[in-house]
Formats: C-alpha cells, sequence, structure tokens
C-alpha cells in the first residue's frame, strides 16, 4: 500500500495570471485536494505555498495548469521544496507588491466575449442579473479596454465610477465565487447603465433594447456602443437598410461582417462549418472568421459583393446577446467610423462623426479607456491565422526567439500596428487604421501612450519603415530615440521568422502593393535571402511603370495598360478594355489611353514597381473584374473569389507560359510579359473571366515554386517564409505551399500576426535588435 509522505512546496507562476480567476483557481484545488497553505498576487505572478500528502501535492501541481482559467495563459512555472510549517487551511492572501512598477512585466488577459456561466444568468428571469447587458466574471468580459493604469484593480479601471453593491461586494470578496476579484463585475443595482439616444443626444423613453431592436427591423441603422469601440448595426438581411449603411458610410463594396446569434444560425449563413470555424467562433477571442458563405443565405445581397466567402461572429457582449435574441436575425456589425477613420469610443465623439450615419445610439455609462477594433480570423493551411489582430487577442504578448532591449517598432503607413517589446515579449498593438488624417495619427500615439505606461516599457531604440514620408517615420523621428530604418519586405520576412522562432538564413517571399525597395525604387514582388540584420534580393518581379502613382492603384486599369505596354500588346488591352486610343475614360482616371501610353514611355511620374499587388490590378482590371478599386486589395480579393468559382477541368486546360527573363543586376527575375500576353490572349478568345483568374493563380503559384526552387538550392537553405498582403490570398497560399512542401521545403506563415503591414512592426523588432547588437559588439 502506497503512503503519502507530508510535502510542502512553493510555486511561482508568470504569465497572463492576475485578474483572470488564478487565486480562486487555486483555493478551489487545494480544498479538492485537502491541502493547507496559501495563495497571492506578487508583483505580477502569483505564489503560492502548498502543504500536505505528497501524492496529493503533486495532483495539485499537475492540476493548476492543466486545468487552468481560460483567460489565463502560463508562461513559466518555478517550483522549490519548502519545509511544512503546520498550516491548517488554505487561505487567499491579500497581494503584495502591488505597487506600480516591480522587477517583474504585468501581463493584462485580452477582452473575452461572454461565457457560458454569464450567457445563462443573462438568459434566466430567476436570476438577479437577467437581461442585464453588462454581466461578467472572471472568466470574460472587458479588460484592456477598461484599464487605465496597472496593477489591475477596479481603482484603475473605468469601473471605479461605479460603488459596488452588497451582493456584487459579497461576491467580489468571495474566494468560492467566479466573481471573486472581478474588477469589472456590476449588476443592474451598481452598474454601468444603457440608454438609447437620438443623433443629437436626447434620451429615447422605454427599454433601450426593445426600442433598439424595433428600429432595426423597421430599416433602421444603429450605433452600438461595443467593448473597444462603437459600431454601426442594421439588419443582415434587408438589402434596403445595408445599402443606406454603404451610401452613409462611404463604403460601396468593401464586405461586411456579419454577427449571428449562435452556431445554429451561423450554419444558415455559412456553407461547410469546420471544426476549428466553430472553435474560433466560440472561443473568448471571438474574432470575425471568413468562411464560406452559403448560397442562398437570405443575406443582403451587397453584404460582400463578388465575394465567395461571408465574415461571421458571434456576439462579443451581453449587449449584443440581447439584440440578436429579440431581433432573431443577423445583423451587419461593423466598425463604427467612415472608412478607413479610426473607430469612435468617446461618445461626443462618435455623435460627432457618426451623427450623420447613424439614426440612434445605443450608449452606457462605463468609459473606454482604449480603443479596439474586431479581430479577424481565417483557417489557413488547416490552422487558424490573423488577418487582423485586435480585440481578443492583443494585448497578449507573442513570445520572442531572443531577448530585447526595450524597442518601439511603428510599422508603416497602412493597416498601422505598432509593437512594443522588451525582453523576450513583443507586444503588437491592436489594429488602428491607415495613418492618413490627423485622426488617424491622434489614435496612434492615444494607443502608444497607453500601452507604453500601462506595459511599463519604455523604448530605448525605435524601428521604422525605410520610407521616409510615411507617417509612421515622421512619428519615429518624432520621439527623439536612436533609429533604425527597416526596409519593408525585409521586415515582413523577418516578422514570420520571428513567429517561427527561425533565425535564418531563410528564403523569404514576400508578395504586395508597395514598400520603399534597397535600392529606392519600389518593390513589392520580391524574393529575399533573410536572417535579422540583413535581406538580400535574390529574386523579383520584372518592374514596369506605375502610371500616376496612387492613381492607378484606385484605377487598376492605368496598371493594366502599363503591363499590356511592357508586354507589345497595348491594343489588344484597349480592346479588352473597352477604351479608346485618344478618348478620356473614367476607369483611367479621366485621362486618355493615349496619355498613359506618353506617360509611361517618358516616366513621368510613372516610377517602375515590381508590385505582385499591382499585377493582380492589372489582371483584374483587364477580365472586367475591378475596374475601379474603393478599399485596398479590392481587385486581387475579387479576383481570387472568381478564381475560387472557376471550373478547375476548364481551367487546367491552358497552362500560363513560365519565363524569367534576363537581367545582368538581378539573379532571378520572373517575366510577367508572356503571362499578359496569354491573358489577352484567353480574353480575345471569349474566355470566362473567371477562368483567366484561376489560371493566372496557378502561373504565380507555379512560377514562384520554380523560382524558389531553385534558390534553396543555390543558397542552401530548407525554410521558405510567406510574408506581404498578398498572402491574404487563401487560393494562391495554399496553392505555393503545397508545391514548395512537394519540394522537400518547411514552409512558413503569419499566423498570430497578419499578413500584410499590419504584422510588419514584429519584423522591425527583431531586425532593430539584430542591428542595434551587431553595432554593441
Amino acid at each position: 500500500m502506497l503512503t503519502s509522505h507530508p510535502a510542502g512546496r512553493r510555486l511561482l507562476l508568470e504569465g497572463v495570471v492576475q485578474g483572470v480567476g488564478f487565486r480562486p483557481h487555486a483555493w478551489r484545488l487545494a480544498r479538492e485536494h485537502d491541502l493547507r497553505g496559501w495563495v497571492r498576487n506578487i508583483d505580477g505572478a502569483v505564489e503560492i505555498v502548498v502543504e500536505g500528502g505528497e501524492e496529493a501535492v503533486g495532483r495539485f501541481c499537475r492540476d493548476l495548469v492543466e486545468r487552468a482559467p481560460p483567460l489565463a495563459r502560463i508562461d513559466r512555472v518555478e517550483t522549490s521544496g519548502r519545509a511544512a510549517t503546520g498550516a491548517t487551511t488554505f487561505e487567499v492572501d491579500a497581494s503584495m507588491g502591488t505597487e506600480a512598477g516591480g522587477s517583474r512585466r504585468r501581463l493584462v488577459a485580452p477582452d473575452a466575449a461572454t461565457c457560458p456561466d454569464c450567457l445563462h444568468e443573462l438568459r434566466d428571469p430567476a436570476d438577479r442579473r437577467h437581461r442585464y447587458p453588462f454581466v461578467n466574471c472572471t472568466n470574460c468580459g472587458p479588460r484592456f479596454t477598461i484599464i487605465d493604469d496597472l496593477p489591475y484593480d477596479r481603482s484603475r479601471t473605468s469601473m471605479q465610477e461605479f460603488a459596488l453593491c452588497e451582493a456584487c461586494s459579497a461576491e467580489y470578496g468571495d474566494p468560492g465565487d467566479r466573481r471573486f476579484h472581478a474588477e469589472p463585475v456590476a449588476c443592474s443595482a451598481c452598474g454601468p447603465r444603457l440608454r438609447l439616444v437620438t443623433t443629437d443626444g436626447a434620451g429615447i423613453e422605454g427599454d433601450p433594447i426593445m426600442s433598439a431592436v424595433a428600429l432595426l427591423r423597421s430599416g433602421g441603422i444603429v450605433a452600438v456602443k461595443g467593448l473597444g469601440g462603437y459600431q454601426l448595426a442594421c439588419d443582415a438581411t434587408d438589402e434596403t437598410a445595408v445599402a443606406e449603411l454603404r451610401r452613409r458610410k462611404h463604403r460601396p463594396h468593401k464586405p461586411f461582417a456579419v454577427m449571428v446569434a449562435d452556431l445554429a444560425a451561423a450554419r444558415q449563413v455559412a456553407a461547410g462549418l469546420g471544426s476549428q470555424e466553430r472553435a474560433l467562433l466560440t472561443s473568448p477571442a471571438a474574432p470575425i472568421v471568413l468562411v464560406r458563405a452559403r448560397r442562398p443565405a437570405g443575406l443582403a445581397p451587397s453584404i460582400a459583393p463578388g465575394h465567395e466567402h461571408v465574415g461571421v461572429l458571434f456576439p462579443t457582449t451581453p449587449l449584443h446577446h440581447l439584440l440578436l435574441g429579440e431581433l432573431g436575425r443577423p445583423l451587419v456589425m461593423t466598425s463604427g467610423n467612415r472608412s478607413d477613420e479610426p473607430i469612435a469610443i468617446d461618445d461626443s465623439d462618435a455623435h460627432r462623426r457618426l451623427g450623420d450615419i447613424a439614426d440612434a445610439f445605443v450608449t452606457h455609462d462605463r468609459r473606454i479607456a482604449c480603443r479596439y477594433d474586431d479581430s479577424v480570423a481565417v483557417i489557413r493551411l488547416g490552422a487558424p491565422a490573423l488577418l487582423r489582430r485586435a480585440r481578443g487577442y492583443s494585448p497578449a504578448p507573442l513570445r520572442l526567439p531572443v531577448d530585447v532591449a526595450p524597442t518601439l517598432a511603428v510599422g508603416a503607413e497602412l493597416a498601422s500596428a505598432f509593437c512594443l517589446a522588451a525582453g523576450r515579449d513583443g507586444f503588437v498593438s491592436p489594429h488602428i487604421g491607415d495613418l492618413d488624417t490627423d485622426d488617424a495619427v491622434t489614435a496612434f500615439m492615444e494607443s502608444l501612450d497607453h500601452h507604453r505606461r500601462l506595459l511599463r516599457i519604455e523604448p530605448e531604440v525605435v524601428a521604422h519603415d525605410l520610407h521616409p514620408d510615411f507617417a509612421s517615420t515622421r512619428l519615429a523621428a518624432s520621439l527623439g530615440l536612436p533609429r533604425v530604418a527597416v526596409q519593408h519586405h525585409h521586415a515582413h520576412v523577418v516578422s514570420v521568422m520571428a513567429e517561427h522562432g527561425l533565425r535564418g538564413p531563410v528564403l523569404g517571399i514576400a508578395f504586395d502593393g508597395f514598400g520603399l525597395g534597397a535600392d529606392g525604387t519600389s518593390w513589392g514582388g520580391e524574393l529575399l535571402l533573410c536572417d535579422w540584420s540583413h535581406a538580400e534580393r535574390v529574386g523579383h518581379l520584372r518592374a514596369v511603370r506605375q502610371p500616376g502613382g496612387d492613381a492607378a492603384v484606385r484605377h487598376p486599369a492605368r496598371m493594366a495598360l502599363a503591363h499590356a505596354l511592357d508586354a507589345g500588346r497595348f491594343r489588344d488591352a484597349l480592346a479588352a478594355l473597352g477604351l479608346d486610343h485618344d478618348q478620356a475614360a473614367p476607369s483611367l482616371a479621366g485621362a486618355k489611353p493615349s496619355q498613359i501610353a506618353a506617360q509611361v514611355d517618358a516616366g513621368l511620374h510613372a516610377a517602375p514597381t515590381s508590385s505582385v499587388g499591382r499585377l493582380f490590378d492589372a489582371v483584374a482590371a483587364l477580365t472586367g473584374i475591378c475596374v475601379e478599386a474603393t478599399y485596398e486589395g479590392h481587385g486581387p480579393m475579387l479576383l481570387e473569389q472568381a478564381a475560387i468559382r472557376a471550373d478547375a477541368v476548364e481551367a487546367d486546360r491552358v497552362r500560363y507560359p513560365v519565363t524569367f527573363a534576363e537581367d545582368p543586376a538581378s539573379p532571378l527575375v520572373i517575366d510577367a510579359r508572356p503571362l499578359v500576353g496569354a491573358v489577352l490572349d484567353d480574353i480575345g478568345a471569349g474566355v470566362g473571366a473567371p477562368t483567366v483568374a484561376r489560371r493566372f493563380h496557378d502561373w504565380l503559384a507555379s512560377v514562384v515554386v520554380d523560382a524558389g526552387a531553385s534558390l534553396v538550392v543555390t543558397h542552401g537553405v530548407r525554410d521558405v517564409c510567406l510574408a506581404g498582403g498578398v498572402f491574404a490570398n487563401g487560393l494562391l497560399l495554399d496553392r505555393i505551399a503545397v508545391g514548395f512542401e512537394g519540394r522537400g521545403l518547411r514552409v512558413h506563415i503569419p499566423r498570430s500576426v497578419p499578413p500584410g503591414d499590419g504584422g510588419l512592426a514584429l519584423g522591425q523588432v527583431l531586425v532593430a535588435h539584430a542591428r542595434h547588437s551587431a553595432r554593441e559588439g
């Protein structure tokens, strides 16, 4: 018979272990295993002393980690023996070292969607929190969006304005309750209050939920104050309402996300909802998940025009659950802003900026301390990947492969996000948006100041993009810190390397719309041999002129003509685009094709670009799929969706020629001229746009795999990193990954950060570290 000897043990747990119910978790386990001792928060960690039978102590230590609270993240457990003190109970002690400062960085759990227990209370008529739109506990609810400062105590959050009632206070102080030290805890007697107000701020009588639902049912648009900012909502089944929201928001084509009540409702709008998509939808992060749309799904046709996928998310707050429960239909749930502006978080700012979009505001008196948009996720190569990192994921740190000095990386100009890093932690900020307005720059600085204060990181160096005119570069210059300029595509590749712990060298395939190259020209179709500190351009797409700069991005027909001129097929392109040589055309921003040709020939405001994004634009225009772009990646996205609709057998009948150009200045140049000719031949022969789109994707995947396979042999590498905004394209990503893996290579893609510029700052951090370390060495 085994005997259980007395044992004493001290444990110190680091990670996201404060504010997530870890102390009551330890208290309950100690009672379950009949152990004695105590647990307390101490300087950003949790300290536990436990005494009892050796076997029971062992089970306690195992369960402590394996059954950790849902929002906890344990990064390190330090265990040591300890002489038994003869304690007779297990207590939750007062926290130690809770003053600001301390030797450890305090990590905060991201905001989390409503947990099943709170949802049950919300729906239970017998519960005192029945229909209370702010129900939460230690397993869910607001976190970073209400925190003013750390340590995470109620007095340092926007909940400080709400004094606990007697019932909530009793829950807050009871370690056996799941609301023990849940800082946002509240009820209808003591917590935030919901209101429905008009656009001029006047209150609307009656139940705010029911009145808002009546407005939504009648085709109205409602601004809803969510966790990290305002959202705009309308009935997703009402085409008139959706079209009106597009008109008011100045968002004519970019897809809207759809919020559904539960999995049953998700299955009504999504086809083939897999286990991983279901897991993402129901996770505490509750991101928008891109899934194949069901046809017909009952959604308004203009929810996602031209797209085979739809972005679906579950309710992220009790308020959303109440709205959907009463409406009984899906809701469009989109950012509370005009296109490309930061989302509104302040009530007065929301009324100023959204007053001519919304018909009414569902608001409340809990202040939002930090702006957070919704995250967007998708399944790529059999696992989740983020296309936008925000609510539910940020500010959880990413584990870096090396210790770094306190560093700030400011990203680029579009899809802006910064990264604060120190030690092994890299904190990628939530998605902020394009830095092309004063409001966006202000939002960036506010978020940076908030994160820097809460994370206690005072950067010693700042990394930024190589482009001197980016707003982010100017911001970096204004900080008065030592600066490291990082080439755009190098940062993209190193971002993937950082996430997967790769030191290099690797072959990086960096495809996007634009990044300033090391030679001062526009890059975007790059094959790079990379380690953290250096990037060698070992291949690229043949450059063509980009007539009119950004005008060519908004009017892809300009790029179609530029590529056709390079391929010697200008007249065929005119026919495909339906243009007359000497007649001004709206698709060319009012220019004549002859003027575009002269502009390209003279190189006047027509800098050369190797951008794959611009090649996508050209093919999208030639096929008629997209002749005017109203959002970033418009043409490439629609080209991918068209390719998905194509008949694979028909597309496979023809393979576009894979060719490489001779260029003594570069080891390998991908030549798109024969491709453009083949595309125009197909169009002239009446081949449908989906088939051409599919053949184009197959061509690009083939040329990348052939080029990459040659380069890895030449340079002796086995790891390939796919980076840049083009790799938001799942069809292309799958084909390239399968091709490389078939050649015996290891393929790595971004997962925890976006493939585009929203993940750029993570790579900038490691490049800055490597170069700074090399200088000091």
